[in-house]
């Protein structure tokens, strides 16, 4: 059986979520970004925000210690830097392209005027918008716990649930992350990661084939992530 090829990305809106902007590129413009560059940056005010057609782009936040915190990696479709654009003040996170990256870049202002005429548009955007807190709301409360483990379970059951796949009796988890990627997500270190990822398999929480991680139960996992 051929298997599909795996994801990178951590986040993404579902499609019929998202469809209404894409039927609107022609308020926003085409943009090109190289592996490297940065669709905009913490702590400066950019006006726009963006829908990404291809490639992937890192979202993180740089803390005061000088250690970078990823939020997301957002892939195809997903949305980023709408929050800045419409409070009008400088972003708290910093958007880089890890490879080609092809968005719409929209005009916070311009998008606006035409909430009018096209209120699907607006609705798009607070759905978009009201799953990213919901998300974010999540991710704070496990990261305040003092255990790893369940803070790694958490992030490993939501990219379960978003882009399992059954497999074996099991959900294998469509996205490819390394460990220096889970640590930077769960706000933990590499060598942390390692250990803990190996009491998961240990447990039988987890199973790792051919660099992939499979899920027995999903259940089970979300009880690891709960023990705080």
């Amino acid at each position: 059986m051929t298997r599909k090829p795996r994801r990178i990305e951590t986040w993404h809106p579902d499609d019929e979520v998202v469809e209404p902007l894409l039927r609107a590129m022609h308020l926003g413009r085409r943009r090109v970004y190289r592996q490297g560059d940065f669709l905009y940056s913490q702590g400066e005010v950019d006006p726009s925000f963006y829908l990404v057609l291809r490639g992937h782009v890192l979202v993180s936040s740089m803390r005061e210690d000088g250690s970078e915190f990823t939020l997301e990696t957002m892939g195809h479709r997903a949305v980023c830097g709408e929050a800045a654009a419409f409070d009008g003040k400088p972003s708290f996170t910093s958007a880089f392209a890890l490879d080609e990256v092809e968005v719409i870049a929209f005009r916070a202002d311009q998008t606006a005027a035409a909430f009018a005429t096209h209120p699907e548009i607006a609705v798009a955007l607070l759905r978009i918008a009201s799953r990213k807190q919901r998300i974010i709301a999540v991710r704070a409360n496990y990261l305040a716990s003092l255990k790893p483990q369940a803070r790694i379970a958490e992030l490993l059951h939501r990219l379960a649930e978003q882009y399992g796949l059954a497999e074996q009796g099991a959900t294998a988890i469509g996205v490819s992350l390394t460990h220096q990627q889970i640590a930077a997500l769960t706000g933990t270190t590499r060598v942390t990661v390692t250990r803990a990822l190996k009491r998961l398999r240990e447990q039988g929480d987890i199973a790792v084939e051919d660099n992939r991680v499979l899920v027995p139960d999903m259940k089970r996992l979300m009880q690891v992530a709960a023990r705080r």
